[in-house]
């Protein structure tokens, strides 16, 4: 690049849109995602160490997806190619590969392939990145916002890490607000400006989570606000409203949001929550849902969900519907919320469900003959004597007679059960004993003639290492390490602490449990430091634990040096805080020794998350079996 390039690319930059200059350059500057590429997270990890494998990103607009891949190629050493599957063809991808080719051949480097938008190419563009992701020429990089297990080769998802982003929370857009206020080099540090916090309130909030929208939208309001005669800027209400007048509802009528939403609205009826059924409703008429499409869910969920609780509850809601065709909207939103509320409300059986039963007894079976009685009379019954036998119900007292329906074979097969619910409630009792008729007839007479906020590729040689080590603990070792991870189940992201890993009981389990999370080994010797380490040295080193040695009061300390980092206090320091770091903390036979085991647990609750848990096993040698209790009294 020459002067007048780098001269252009600066001129470039200073007129780039605020969301774009603010972008963070560095895991340092990144806001938000704690659960993914906080201290100690796997991601964050291999960042840090450079040693990524393909990963995909995937989450709503404005959380980072993007700005990750592009910390990603501030920090490799690798070479790194984008590309946006919106603009891209198979044509783009050849001379990708190409180029990693040349690297991978000529210079011994790695190639990262970003490609924003995955989700964006056909099936035969992904098909065509496989065998280069397969044979390690590129490490691929997606970005997608739509659900990867749907949208994503099933190919490429298998061999990729799935990190999950979710909406940014309140403090992270404050503090996204911040840093654009003090930035005087790419934000607005070098204005004046004045930002209500009625107006920041508003900005936070409609952003939903979206700290591209919230930049957008304080772009919006500082360049078109005239300063004051001071100079000043100032950022009302009113203004921060007319910036970002509506909030952004994700929904996409084909996308992740459509089905995740019309799925809570169908769970809340069938629970029978009128309150966050009309919630969901509401949701997707504000985001645009064509209302004959949720009328059909409607209709479905009345025969499924509702049957025979409510027999009425598909008159009502066709009845609705058609109202709805007859008055159209805005006014249609009336017997649409009145179908939700009757449903939401109704009596509630799944006794339809049945049918499924026949149909797979239908399948399973081998095809049987229609019993004689059963059969139509009408064409030969004297030659063959079809549906001789048969009893007119009609002709009986209450309109039923006591006879087998089914085939032979198949008498008895219950398929239809009443619920307790409404109408079904009523005739219950009256269909068990029709029921025990037909069994009683049949059995006298002889009857008529006669089936799963972060995903990673199961890596088998890891397993199988992890379960010959887990192997050898004792019945009873297993069953108190089983009993710990049972009584606080981590997820795949969390940072689990182990207090006393001599032996690797709680360990290696952490390990297996928390793929995409950390774990933090505590040991109180070198000896030990040193067993554990060695045997890790097994795993890929970004699953390997972090292997601290010292007291169990100096935690925060050991923990700093295994992260690299420092405790931020007021006034000075930097790095990451160290509170609130570990998601779980186990601890087996840890607190023992320990003299003042209260100091103990008041640094280990500074250590804990929001909703972590610590859960400790101790032995107490009183309640342990004596030898004089194996000898019999009488000698």
């Amino acid at each position: 690049m020459d002067l007048f390039d780098h001269h252009r690319q600066q001129q470039i930059d200073r007129e780039a849109p605020l969301a774009a200059r603010m972008r963070p350059r560095s895991l340092d500057e990144f806001v938000g995602q704690d659960g993914v590429v906080g201290p100690g997270r796997l991601l964050r990890r291999a960042i840090q160490a450079d040693q990524l494998s393909s990963l995909i990103f995937f989450g709503p607009p404005g959380t980072g997806k993007t700005t990750l891949a592009r910390i990603i190629a501030n920090t490799t050493s690798a070479h790194f190619i984008a590309i946006n599957a919106v603009l891209a063809g198979v044509k783009d991808i050849r001379e990708a590969i190409a180029t990693a080719q040349e690297f991978r051949g000529q210079y011994q480097r790695k190639t990262i392939l970003f490609i924003d938008e995955v989700h964006r190419f056909n099936k035969a563009q992904q098909d065509a990145l496989l065998p280069w992701v397969e044979n390690g020429t590129v490490i691929l990089i997606g970005a997608t916002t739509e659900n990867p297990y749907f949208e994503v080769n099933k190919a490429l998802v298998s061999r990729s890490r799935i990190f999950q982003l979710k909406p940014l929370e309140e403090s992270d857009l404050r503090g996204v607000v911040q840093q654009t206020l003090e930035d005087s080099e790419r934000g607005y540090g070098d204005r004046p400006i004045h930002l209500d916090e009625a107006a920041l309130d508003h900005l936070v909030n409609v952003a939903n989570g979206d700290a591209r929208a919230l930049l957008n939208a304080i772009e919006l309001a500082v360049e078109t606000t005239p300063p004051q005669p001071d100079g000043t800027i100032a950022i009302t209400l009113a203004v921060a409203e007319e910036s970002i007048q509506q909030r952004a509802v994700l929904y996409d009528k084909e996308g992740d949001a459509h089905f995740d939403t019309i799925s809570a609205f169908i769970k809340s009826l069938r629970g029978s929550d009128p309150d966050a059924a009309l919630y969901w409703l509401a949701r997707m008429v504000y985001a645009g849902e064509d209302p004959r499409y949720i009328f059909r869910r409607l209709v479905i969920l009345a025969s499924e969900d509702v049957g025979l609780g409510d027999p009425h509850a598909v008159t009502v809601v066709t009845s609705c519907a058609a109202a709805f065709d007859r008055v159209g909207m805005p006014e249609g939103r009336y017997p649409l919320a009145q179908a939700t509320l009757y449903l939401a409300t109704a009596p509630k059986s799944n006794s339809a469900m049945g049918f499924f039963d026949a149909l797979s007894a239908v399948e399973k079976e081998r095809e049987r003959e229609v019993p004689n009685p059963m059969r139509d009379a009408n064409r030969d019954k004297e030659g063959f004597g079809h549906g001789k036998g048969y009893l007119y119900p009609h002709s009986y007292r209450e309109h039923w007679v006591a006879q087998q329906y089914l085939p032979s074979g198949l008498q008895g097969q219950v398929f239809y059960q009443p619920s307790d619910q409404g109408y079904e409630d009523r005739i219950r009792l009256q269909v068990a004993r029709r029921r025990e008729a037909q069994l009683a007839a049949m059995v006298d007479g002889g009857g008529a003639t006669s089936e799963a906020l972060t995903h990673s590729p199961n890596d088998l040689a890891m397993d199988r290492w992890l379960q010959r080590t887990l192997s050898q603990a004792g019945e009873q070792l297993a069953y108190v390490r089983d009993r710990l991870f049972g009584l606080a189940p981590p997820q795949r992201h969390h940072r689990i602490l182990d207090l006393n890993a001599k032996t690797g009981l709680l360990t290696w389990e952490a390990v297996r449990q928390v793929p995409e999370g950390g774990v933090f080994a505590r040991v109180a010797t070198p000896q030990d430091q040193q067993a554990i380490e060695e045997q890790a040295a097994s795993l890929p080193e970004l699953s390997r634990p972090l292997v601290m040695q010292g007291d169990l009061r100096d935690l925060p300390a050991l923990l700093m040096a295994a992260l690299g980092t420092t405790v931020e206090v007021e006034g000075g320091g930097s790095g990451v805080p160290i509170t609130g770091i570990c998601d779980r903390i186990l601890g087996r036979n840890a607190l023992g020794s320990e003299p003042d085991k209260l100091a103990i647990l008041q640094v280990l609750a500074e250590l804990l998350g929001p909703g972590g848990v610590i859960v400790l096993a101790e032995t107490v040698p009183r309640y342990s079996q004596r030898i004089s209790g194996l000898i019999s009294p009488d000698g």
